[in-house]
């Protein structure tokens, strides 16, 4: 039963990623529901149907015009629908003065610090970072891309 419900899930996160289009470009993703979102009868479990119904409302809601079926159009508002919130909460855990707009100091003092990242990554204390030590870093980290996702750039 556990892997039953822990495969449905796999395939219900592949089902919902096809929802949005990522900004880069790089083919679809979104952002998870959360367990509780997906429990729809708050059971405490999820079940396939559960993760199906969360699917299919996550396709009717990209599919704004309910004929069925996803265009470029309904999949680039979703996207950029995505990018708002997720920039609307950013300034929102940012904004430091409240002016509703994010400036260079807001962001670099949440940002990482240059100076930690520098000493973590340079293994020969030169204060510098080689390209071997950036990759080793890069493999360190899972070969993640700039953006923390898996599978970055062929650096071949």
């Amino acid at each position: 039963m556990k892997s039953t419900v822990l495969i449905a899930a796999m395939a219900a996160g592949l089902t919902l990623t096809a929802l949005d289009v990522s900004a880069a470009g790089r083919g679809l993703q979104h952002d998870a529901p959360d367990f509780a979102t997906l429990d729809i009868d708050g059971s405490g479990t999820v079940t396939v149907a559960e993760i199906e119904a969360a699917g299919q409302a996550r396709f009717d809601a990209v599919d704004t015009d309910g004929n069925g079926a996803l265009s470029v159009e309904e999949m680039v508002a979703a996207r950029d629908n995505g990018a708002s919130r997720r920039a609307e909460r950013m300034i929102s855990r940012m904004d430091e003065n409240g002016d509703g707009e994010l400036q260079a100091d807001e962001m670099t003092r949440r940002g990482p610090d240059a100076e930690r990242m520098v000493s973590r990554a340079d293994t020969n204390d030169d204060g510098e970072i080689s390209e071997e030590e950036f990759d080793a870093v890069v493999k360190r980290h899972g070969d993640r891309d700039h953006k923390g996702h898996r599978g970055g750039k062929d650096r071949g």
